[in-house]
């Protein structure tokens, strides 16, 4: 029995070294920055979608040079991508503190609008489009704003804000298939069949998006 015990012993030992090696190997990947990287690089991954190493890596250059404002943007816009969006929104806003960047004001936007603050979402987002109309991040910051006014019941424009992100993104079936809701809302059935028709053409199978152009040709040949 006591060598018994003594070999329970000994594997319960090697066990735990073998634990912390694994997690001494992960922390040194974790620290594991390319050198000569910085946030413009951090920047770029982030809008190629490399969201995961972005998490990983920002951190680290943000020790090395907390004044670096694009990684704060990087990661912040990474974090909302992987929907962690408290930790999104707790760097969004610590970047914006000290930068005042509308780029920043953005992801404090998104991550707000997932967490449920609609009115400091809509106002952050006001911000970044007042600034960059055209920026990486227009079509979508507009397509959320719709989002937010149907939240608040403001339908007319709800219209208007995903009217305009389908300029940018009209290839967006879903997007589309918002558009004839709203409009079916506002009673505005025509223009309403127009938009499911678009989704549809783009997607024959989006079911929404068959139910309302169904539902438009019966009210218009009422």
């Amino acid at each position: 029995m006591r060598h018994g015990s003594a070999g329970i012993a000994r594997i319960a030992v090697l066990g735990v070294f073998l634990c912390l090696a694994v997690f001494a190997a992960s922390a040194q990947t974790a620290i594991n920055v390319p050198s000569g990287m910085t946030g413009s690089d951090i920047l770029r991954m982030s809008q190629e979608g490399k969201h995961n190493e972005v998490a990983l890596i920002a951190p680290e250059i943000l020790k090395k040079n907390p004044q670096d404002i694009d990684a704060y943007i990087g990661y912040a816009w990474s974090l909302n991508a992987l929907k962690e969006y408290q930790k999104a929104r707790d760097i969004a806003q610590a970047g914006y503190a000290k930068f005042k960047d509308p780029r920043l004001a953005q992801a404090l936007g998104e991550a707000l609008y997932y967490l449920g603050e609609n009115e400091a979402a809509l106002a952050n987002f006001q911000e970044y489009l007042a600034k960059f109309p055209e920026g990486s991040k227009a079509a979508v910051t507009f397509y959320l704003c719709g989002e937010l006014f149907v939240r608040m019941g403001k339908f007319y424009h709800a219209d208007i804000a995903f009217s305009t992100a389908l300029q940018y993104n009209p290839s967006n079936a879903r997007w589309w298939t918002r558009l004839g809701w709203v409009r079916e809302k506002i009673s505005r059935y025509l223009p309403a069949l127009k938009a499911y028709e678009q989704a549809v053409s783009l997607n024959p199978n989006l079911q929404d998006a068959l139910s309302g152009k169904t539902r438009m040709l019966a009210r218009i040949q009422d």
